[in-house]
Protein backbone atom coordinates (compact mmCIF):
# COMPACT_ATOMS: atom_id res chain seq x y z
CA UNK A 1 0.00 0.00 0.00
CA UNK A 2 2.68 2.70 0.67
CA UNK A 3 3.49 2.27 -2.83
CA UNK A 4 0.22 3.54 -4.12
CA UNK A 5 -0.35 6.40 -2.09
CA UNK A 6 1.53 9.91 -1.22
CA UNK A 7 4.06 9.25 1.38
CA UNK A 8 2.39 12.30 3.88
CA UNK A 9 -0.71 10.60 3.24
CA UNK A 10 -0.94 9.05 7.06
CA UNK A 11 -2.39 5.71 6.58
CA UNK A 12 -1.91 2.68 9.44
CA UNK A 13 -3.58 -1.22 8.44
CA UNK A 14 -3.47 -3.75 11.80
CA UNK A 15 -3.72 -7.35 11.24
CA UNK A 16 -5.75 -7.90 14.60
CA UNK A 17 -7.08 -11.63 14.37
CA UNK A 18 -6.25 -14.52 11.99
CA UNK A 19 -8.56 -17.85 12.12
CA UNK A 20 -7.46 -20.66 10.52
CA UNK A 21 -8.25 -24.69 11.03
CA UNK A 22 -8.52 -26.28 14.61
CA UNK A 23 -5.54 -29.09 14.24
CA UNK A 24 -1.90 -28.66 13.69
CA UNK A 25 -1.76 -31.70 11.52
CA UNK A 26 -4.38 -30.74 9.02
CA UNK A 27 -4.03 -27.74 6.63
CA UNK A 28 -7.25 -25.71 7.59
CA UNK A 29 -9.99 -25.18 4.41
CA UNK A 30 -10.11 -21.68 4.98
CA UNK A 31 -8.28 -18.94 6.32
CA UNK A 32 -10.44 -15.76 7.89
CA UNK A 33 -7.66 -12.39 8.27
CA UNK A 34 -9.62 -9.41 10.18
CA UNK A 35 -7.83 -6.00 11.18
CA UNK A 36 -8.69 -2.71 10.98
CA UNK A 37 -7.89 0.57 8.76
CA UNK A 38 -7.14 4.02 10.13
CA UNK A 39 -6.59 7.19 7.71
CA UNK A 40 -7.18 10.85 7.35
CA UNK A 41 -8.85 11.15 4.77
CA UNK A 42 -11.72 9.11 2.58
CA UNK A 43 -9.85 9.18 -0.52
CA UNK A 44 -6.81 7.62 0.75
CA UNK A 45 -9.29 4.97 2.50
CA UNK A 46 -10.77 4.27 -0.54
CA UNK A 47 -7.10 3.97 -2.50
CA UNK A 48 -6.41 1.10 0.36
CA UNK A 49 -9.39 -0.41 0.34
CA UNK A 50 -9.04 -1.17 -3.55
CA UNK A 51 -5.75 -2.16 -3.48
CA UNK A 52 -6.84 -4.55 -0.36
CA UNK A 53 -9.68 -5.87 -2.72
CA UNK A 54 -7.01 -6.85 -5.73
CA UNK A 55 -4.87 -8.32 -3.23
CA UNK A 56 -6.95 -10.67 -1.28
CA UNK A 57 -9.10 -11.72 -5.07
CA UNK A 58 -5.59 -11.88 -7.25
CA UNK A 59 -2.99 -13.53 -4.42
CA UNK A 60 -5.00 -16.71 -3.79
CA UNK A 61 -5.10 -17.29 -8.29
CA UNK A 62 -1.64 -17.77 -8.00
CA UNK A 63 -2.13 -20.69 -5.64
CA UNK A 64 -4.62 -22.67 -7.14
CA UNK A 65 -7.45 -20.64 -4.31
CA UNK A 66 -9.56 -17.93 -3.92
CA UNK A 67 -10.10 -14.99 -1.90
CA UNK A 68 -12.69 -12.38 -1.10
CA UNK A 69 -12.46 -8.88 1.04
CA UNK A 70 -15.17 -7.83 3.33
CA UNK A 71 -14.48 -4.48 4.10
CA UNK A 72 -16.61 -2.46 7.01
CA UNK A 73 -16.43 1.36 7.28
CA UNK A 74 -17.06 1.84 10.54
CA UNK A 75 -16.66 5.71 10.94
CA UNK A 76 -15.19 8.19 9.12
CA UNK A 77 -11.91 10.24 9.77
CA UNK A 78 -12.81 12.81 12.58
CA UNK A 79 -11.50 15.85 11.49
CA UNK A 80 -11.95 19.27 13.43
CA UNK A 81 -12.70 22.51 11.49
CA UNK A 82 -10.28 25.75 12.22
CA UNK A 83 -12.99 28.39 13.26
CA UNK A 84 -14.47 25.91 15.65
CA UNK A 85 -11.37 24.61 17.29
CA UNK A 86 -10.18 28.32 17.95
CA UNK A 87 -13.17 28.93 19.42
CA UNK A 88 -13.20 25.87 21.74
CA UNK A 89 -9.73 26.72 23.03
CA UNK A 90 -10.65 30.43 23.65
CA UNK A 91 -13.44 28.97 25.74
CA UNK A 92 -10.96 26.53 27.39
CA UNK A 93 -8.64 29.18 28.19
CA UNK A 94 -11.11 31.21 29.83
CA UNK A 95 -11.89 27.92 31.74
CA UNK A 96 -8.26 26.60 33.27
CA UNK A 97 -6.24 28.94 31.10
CA UNK A 98 -3.61 29.13 27.94
CA UNK A 99 -0.87 26.88 29.89
CA UNK A 100 -3.45 23.78 30.73
CA UNK A 101 -4.80 23.79 27.05
CA UNK A 102 -3.06 21.80 24.49
CA UNK A 103 -2.83 21.13 20.99
CA UNK A 104 -2.15 17.55 19.89
CA UNK A 105 -1.10 15.65 17.08
CA UNK A 106 -4.24 14.06 15.03
CA UNK A 107 -4.93 10.52 16.84
CA UNK A 108 -6.24 7.77 14.05
CA UNK A 109 -9.00 6.97 16.98
CA UNK A 110 -12.19 5.75 15.69
CA UNK A 111 -14.88 7.80 16.71
CA UNK A 112 -18.73 8.51 16.20
CA UNK A 113 -18.75 12.18 16.65
CA UNK A 114 -16.47 12.09 13.12
CA UNK A 115 -20.33 11.89 11.66
CA UNK A 116 -21.62 15.16 13.32
CA UNK A 117 -18.28 17.00 11.96
CA UNK A 118 -19.20 15.50 8.22
CA UNK A 119 -22.83 17.06 8.90
CA UNK A 120 -21.69 20.49 10.33
CA UNK A 121 -18.49 22.30 11.34
CA UNK A 122 -17.21 21.87 14.46
CA UNK A 123 -14.65 20.67 17.10
CA UNK A 124 -13.22 17.12 18.96
CA UNK A 125 -11.68 17.53 22.11
CA UNK A 126 -10.03 15.50 25.23
CA UNK A 127 -10.32 16.66 28.44
CA UNK A 128 -8.04 14.32 29.70
CA UNK A 129 -7.96 12.38 33.04
CA UNK A 130 -5.54 13.48 35.44
CA UNK A 131 -2.65 12.13 36.88
CA UNK A 132 -4.01 8.74 37.88
CA UNK A 133 -4.21 9.63 41.77
CA UNK A 134 -8.05 8.82 41.73
CA UNK A 135 -7.16 5.40 40.18
CA UNK A 136 -7.97 2.32 43.03
CA UNK A 137 -4.45 0.28 43.93
CA UNK A 138 -3.55 -2.09 42.25
CA UNK A 139 -3.63 -0.63 38.65
CA UNK A 140 -0.79 0.93 38.31
CA UNK A 141 0.78 3.74 38.25
CA UNK A 142 0.13 7.33 36.64
CA UNK A 143 -2.55 7.87 34.15
CA UNK A 144 -4.16 6.41 31.17
CA UNK A 145 -5.87 6.53 28.17
CA UNK A 146 -8.77 4.36 26.98
CA UNK A 147 -9.21 0.90 25.97
CA UNK A 148 -6.35 0.19 28.89
CA UNK A 149 -7.57 -2.17 31.65
CA UNK A 150 -6.89 -0.04 34.33
CA UNK A 151 -8.91 3.36 32.70
CA UNK A 152 -10.92 4.63 35.85
CA UNK A 153 -12.50 7.57 35.01
CA UNK A 154 -11.89 10.82 36.83
CA UNK A 155 -15.05 11.63 38.89
CA UNK A 156 -13.27 14.95 39.84
CA UNK A 157 -13.29 16.22 35.93
CA UNK A 158 -17.42 16.15 35.86
CA UNK A 159 -17.45 19.41 37.04
CA UNK A 160 -14.55 20.86 34.68
CA UNK A 161 -16.74 19.33 31.61
CA UNK A 162 -19.77 20.58 32.69
CA UNK A 163 -18.30 24.12 32.87
CA UNK A 164 -16.95 23.29 29.95
CA UNK A 165 -20.30 22.95 27.38
CA UNK A 166 -22.00 25.91 29.69
CA UNK A 167 -19.13 28.28 28.90
CA UNK A 168 -19.93 26.79 25.47
CA UNK A 169 -23.08 27.16 24.71
CA UNK A 170 -23.13 30.55 26.86
CA UNK A 171 -20.48 32.20 24.40
CA UNK A 172 -21.98 30.79 21.26
CA UNK A 173 -25.70 32.12 22.37
CA UNK A 174 -23.60 35.63 22.69
CA UNK A 175 -21.73 36.13 19.44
Amino acid sequence: MTRNKKPIDTAVLSVTQIHTGEAYNVVPETATICGTVRTFTNDTLDLIESRMKTIAEQLPVAFGAAGTLRFHRNYPPTINHGPQTAFARDVLHEIVGPDNVFDFEPTMGSEDFAYMLQAKPGCYILIGNGDGTHRASGHGLGPCMLHNASYDFNDDLIPLGATYWVRLAERFLAA
